[in-house]
């Protein structure tokens, strides 16, 4: 049977206050397989409209602080994350958590949803010996084609993330110290295997830009040291990082092997402190020779930055100049009064937002937003399913 989300207890939630970092299981049944959800993509200046059924998602593009289409219309994008692909492959159960069929993602899309993130591993998308071949290289990246065709065909948004990635990390908040294998969440990308991760799914996905990549999940450099600015530098330009075991892949880096590919989709970046920190994001913005960017941001009920005041002061100079994702939006409540607030907050600058996440765990333990993939909603999803309803 499928164990429960791992979990940031309240305890430590208190003591890892400033953590954001997504939920997932630990370990998961061979039955598993993962589904998806649509939000609605709309004017962030004005109400929120439906897409047309199976009208095909927008090739969207940075154009000051908005995102727009191909024909110039303001878009956000509104949804939620479809967990299972970080974790099932390496752990030898399958590719997905729960179902990916056409049903499944017609239950998300019937949220009025119009984005979904896919969490990916990139040992298993580049297919590394220890890696069951039934669920790596080819065969991985297959079934994440066909998901993200799937979504495509519901007209949402597929958003290809990397989520849990290789190198031993021993130092503070340290997931998996016994092992360098993307069992876990690492504080920074590596430069042995990470690079060539994005090379490889830049050229897959470059001739479709309808497709956004959402570069590295939840950076946390700034547990391996005290020294904020080497952290921020290490988010940037990676190398030899204070407090990091492993060479680091840096943000510009990422977007680089992205770019060189001749890939101009729409790249999310997140900050520091499990993406909950982007008040340095501005001053350390990578060179994009494509001028499509967008700062990615996470936001948990336990999280430092988890008060409207700490919006206004640190999120509010980001949203001013470039577009804003809040790729994960959640609580650990089983309710849905904090992400209440959060979307309230991001509706009126006009910005974008996906819950977490479209998995039956139990929502007490988790931010699950379902009980079953049917699309019934848990106490927490609610919130989310009723408000972007609601937008349309």
């Amino acid at each position: 049977m499928r164990a429960p989300p791992r979990l940031y207890a309240l305890v430590a939630a208190a003591v890892l206050s400033v953590v954001g970092t997504a939920l997932a299981p630990t370990t998961a049944s061979a039955a598993s397989g993962p589904a998806m959800t649509t939000a609605s993509v709309a004017p962030a200046d004005a109400p929120s409209k439906p897409l047309r059924p199976n009208a095909a998602p927008p090739k969207l593009r940075a154009s000051g602080n908005k995102l727009v289409d191909e024909n110039g219309a303001t878009r956000r994008l509104l949804g939620v994350n479809r967990s299972g692909g970080e974790f099932m492959c390496v752990q030898g159960y399958g590719i997905f958590d729960g179902p990916v069929d056409d049903a499944s993602v017609k239950a998300i899309a019937d949220w009025k949803v119009n984005a979904v993130r896919i969490p990916l591993n990139e040992e298993c998308w580049l297919g590394l010996s220890h890696i069951n071949p039934a669920y790596g290289g080819a065969n991985y990246i297959a079934a994440v084609k066909a998901l993200v065709a799937r979504l495509e065909a519901h007209g949402i948004t597929p958003i290809v993330e990397l989520h849990w990635s290789h190198g031993r990390y021993t130092g503070g908040d340290s997931h998996c110290p016994g092992t360098e294998y993307a069992t876990c969440q690492k504080p920074m990308p590596n430069a042995q295997y990470t690079p060539a991760f994005w090379t490889s799914v830049a050229q897959t996905f470059k001739s479709d830009q309808a497709v956004v990549f959402d570069l590295f999940n939840e950076p946390f450099p700034d547990r391996a040291t005290s020294d904020l600015t080497a952290a921020w530098k290490c988010w940037r330009d990676g190398g030899s990082c204070p407090g990091i075991d492993f060479q680091v892949a840096g943000m510009q880096t990422l977007l680089n092997a992205v770019r060189t590919t001749g890939a101009r989709n729409l790249v999310l970046i997140p900050g520091v402190a499990y993406s909950n920190d982007l008040r340095q994001w501005l001053a350390y913005k990578p060179n994009d020779p494509a001028g499509n960017l967008a700062a990615a941001w996470h936001t948990y009920n336990f999280n430092t930055c988890s008060s409207e005041s700490c919006f206004n002061e640190q999120l509010a100079p980001v949203i001013a100049q470039v577009p804003f994702v809040a790729g994960e939006i959640g609580e650990n409540t089983c309710s849905h009064g904090y992400i209440d607030r959060v979307m309230a907050w991001l509706d009126a600058k006009g910005a974008s937002y996906l819950g977490w996440t479209w998995n039956t765990w139990d929502c007490s333990s988790g931010p699950s937003l379902i009980s079953d993939y049917n699309g019934t909603p848990t106490n927490f999803g609610v919130g989310l399913r009723d408000h972007l309803k609601g937008m349309q």
